[in-house]
C-alpha cells in the first residue's frame, strides 16, 4: 500500500472536528465501475444482506465488498486507507462495507425531512457504554458517486465538534439539526471520514436523482465486525496483499494454531517502514 502522508491539518480538523472531507479520493473511471457495481446490486432481486427502508427513501446492501470485485481496491485504497492507519494506527480490521442508494424523497416531503435521523455509529454503544464513556472506535470512510455540490442532494449532514459531547446531542425547540450542522458539498469521487462518535443524519434529497454512495468503515480487531462474522473462503482467495488481508481477518496462523495478537501484523509493518507514528486521542 502506498505511503499518503496525512498533513497536520487534516489531523487537526479530524481530532477538533470529528470529521474530514478528502477531495478526489476515487479517479472517474473509478466511481463509473462502482456505480455499474452498484446499480446492478440494486436493479437485483437479491435480498442477502440487503437493506431497505421501509418508507423506500434507500436501499442497499451491507457486506458489499463480498457483491461485486469492484469493491475490492477500495479494502486498501491509497488514497484514504493510509490516512486511517495514521489517525488510528495499525491495530485495524474492515467493520462495514455498505453501499447506500437514497432516493429523491416524495414531493411532498419537507426540506427539513432527515432518513435516518441525528444519531451516532456502532448501534448499542450509547445504551451500553452511556455517552460520557463512548470510545472513538471507528471511522467510515464515505465515498460519494453522484454530485452532491448542491443543498438538498442527500449529503451525509454532520455537527462539527459533536465526537466530543459527553451526552445526547441537543437541537433546540422548532429545528430540525443542531447548532452548526454542516451539508457537505461534494463531488463524485469525494470521500467524507467521520468517527463513530459524531453524530451525523441523512440530508434531504429533492433533487430528483438518487444519492449514490459506499461506506467503508474501518474499526480496531477487539470489535466484532457490523457486517459480517468470517469472510467467505472465495473472497479471501481473491486477496493475494497480507494488508488487505489483515483487513479481512485471514492473518493468522497458516496451520490454524492459536497466536497471541493473532499472528502477522502487516500493518504494524508497514507502519514501521514508512515511520508512520500514532497517538492515542481521547
Amino acid at each position: 500500500m502506498r505511503h499518503q502522508p496525512l498533513t497536520d491539518a487534516q489531523r487537526r480538523c479530524f481530532n477538533e472536528e470529528g470529521y474530514l472531507i478528502v477531495r478526489n479520493a476515487l479517479d472517474p473511471e473509478t466511481v463509473a465501475r462502482l456505480v455499474e457495481a452498484g446499480d446492478r446490486l440494486v436493479a437485483s432481486a437479491r435480498l442477502k444482506d440487503r437493506q431497505r427502508s421501509k418508507c423506500g427513501h434507500f436501499d442497499g446492501f451491507r457486506n458489499a465488498i463480498a457483491m461485486d470485485d469492484a469493491f475490492l481496491p477500495l479494502l486498501t485504497q491509497p488514497t484514504t486507507v493510509p490516512l486511517v492507519v495514521q489517525l488510528f494506527g495499525p491495530n485495524l480490521q474492515l467493520m462495514t462495507s455498505h453501499l447506500i442508494y437514497r432516493h429523491p424523497d416524495p414531493s411532498d416531503a419537507p426540506p427539513t425531512h432527515r432518513h435516518p435521523g441525528w444519531h451516532r455509529d456502532i448501534a448499542g454503544t450509547p445504551e451500553d457504554l452511556g455517552h460520557p464513556h463512548i470510545p472513538r472506535m471507528e471511522v467510515k470512510v464515505a465515498y460519494y458517486l453522484t454530485d452532491l455540490s448542491e443543498p438538498g442532494c442527500g449529503a451525509t449532514l454532520v455537527a462539527p465538534g459533536s465526537h466530543k459531547l459527553k451526552e445526547r446531542l441537543v437541537i433546540s425547540d422548532g429545528q430540525v439539526d443542531p447548532v452548526g450542522a454542516l451539508e457537505p458539498s461534494l463531488r463524485p469521487g469525494d470521500a467524507l471520514f467521520f468517527e463513530n462518535r459524531t453524530w451525523h443524519a441523512g440530508g434531504a434529497n429533492r433533487c430528483g436523482r438518487t444519492r449514490k454512495a459506499v461506506m467503508f468503515g474501518y474499526g480496531y480487531r477487539w470489535l466484532r465486525p457490523m457486517d459480517y462474522l468470517v469472510q467467505d473462503s472465495d473472497l479471501l482467495e481473491k486477496i493475494a496483499d497480507p494488508i488487505g488481508r489483515q483487513l479481512l481477518g485471514a492473518t493468522g496462523d497458516p496451520e490454524g494454531r492459536f497466536v497471541a495478537g493473532g499472528g502477522a501484523e502487516p500493518l504494524r509493518d508497514w507502519c514501521r517502514e514508512h515511520a508512520v507514528a500514532w497517538r492515542p486521542v481521547a
